[in-house]
């Protein structure tokens, strides 16, 4: 089977036999994946020395199912994330923590948004908002304008914010949300939509290690707010804006409880319901069923679709980070 994989730098596909099914694993034949630029792009130019295999969305068909899989039968659609299981790959052998069921009415290409989806969601949940709360969304990528979608399906209220003018005019069409591109208009909404208290959390999108929007955040957020840190961003705050507004600084980590867990994900062992409800494997099937349900709209983010053979270009394609093009979506034959 071929395999997305980086080395020096580069892009390409390798040969590698496909997994064998065993215990508690579901085989997946890949149908689509999606590829995350702000994750995928830092691992190419830090794979000088090294080989990286690149992935973590997918979805596919369930080929093959081990014993102890029960929610899931050969020939189902299921999304699945999280690397090393999930890659952009021709067959996965992923943990049953790690998938669910796709509904049969649901576009396989949102499907393969899986992993993203539990990415934005968990980053809400960090947020711990409750409906009718303030959320500013800064940085308007594929992570940000899902989680700004998905905070406004929830009733939070959303201020999205974007120094690229494209990026946020596509949200704007996308989720028919107002989204800023100045410090002045930001502002301004902040002072008169909250009556100059502030935002309730500001959530960290963009990339870059040593950001302004650290200490903007700062200024945006009401007295005890919160800054979750969801991008590559290194957590560098003033400690006197901290201080005068004794804000909460979160880091939220992929998708949820579970994620770096052996025995959740290597041993495919579920945390109890009772105990912790929303894992990184139920923050994927949750996205599928917003999806399935019309909640968000997803279907921008479908449309640059491309093979294998074309897998160098696209990556290069999303090296612009203020560009229109949010994610490819990866298409095995």
């Amino acid at each position: 089977m071929k395999v997305v994989v980086s080395s020096d730098r580069t892009v390409r596909l390798e040969e590698r036999d496909i997994p064998k099914i065993k215990d508690h694993y579901v085989l997946i034949k890949t149908k689509y994946s999606a590829i995350s630029p702000g994750t995928e792009l830092s691992q190419i130019e830090t794979s000088d020395g090294r080989k990286v295999c690149l992935g973590y969305s997918a979805m596919g068909e369930a080929v093959e199912v081990g014993e102890g899989v029960d929610r899931i039968a050969k020939g189902d659609y299921v999304a699945c994330y999280g690397a090393p299981y999930v890659q952009h790959a021709e067959y996965l052998l992923v943990p049953k923590t790690l998938c669910c069921k796709v509904p049969d009415h649901v576009d396989p290409k949102a499907a393969a948004l899986g992993g993203l989806g539990a990415i934005a969601i968990h980053a809400l949940r960090t947020a711990n908002l409750q409906f009718g709360e303030w959320a500013l969304v800064a940085g308007l990528g594929i992570l940000g304008q899902l989680i700004a979608q998905i905070a406004h399906a929830s009733l939070y209220r959303v201020i999205p914010y974007d120094v690229s003018e494209a990026r946020a005019e596509s949200f704007r069409q996308t989720a028919g949300i107002p989204a800023f591109t100045t410090l002045r208009d930001l502002e301004r909404t902040i002072e008169r939509e909250t009556k100059g208290y502030g935002v309730d959390a500001v959530l960290l999108c963009a990339g870059g290690k040593h950001s302004p929007l650290t200490g903007d955040s700062l200024n945006w957020v009401r007295d005890k707010g919160k800054v979750v840190i969801v991008g590559d961003i290194e957590p560098v705050f003033p400690r006197e804006r901290m201080f005068a507004k004794e804000a909460e600084i979160l880091i939220s980590r992929a998708g949820g409880p579970g994620r770096y867990d052996p025995v959740f994900e290597k041993q495919a062992v579920d945390y109890p319901y009772g105990f912790v409800r929303w894992t990184e494997g139920r923050n994927v099937e949750e996205f599928i069923r917003i999806v399935a349900e019309g909640r968000i709209n997803v279907s921008p983010y479908l449309t640059e679709v491309v093979g294998l053979d074309q897998i160098e270009d696209a990556y290069a394609e999303l090296v612009d980070k203020q560009g229109p093009v949010l994610t490819k979506i990866i298409k095995y034959e």
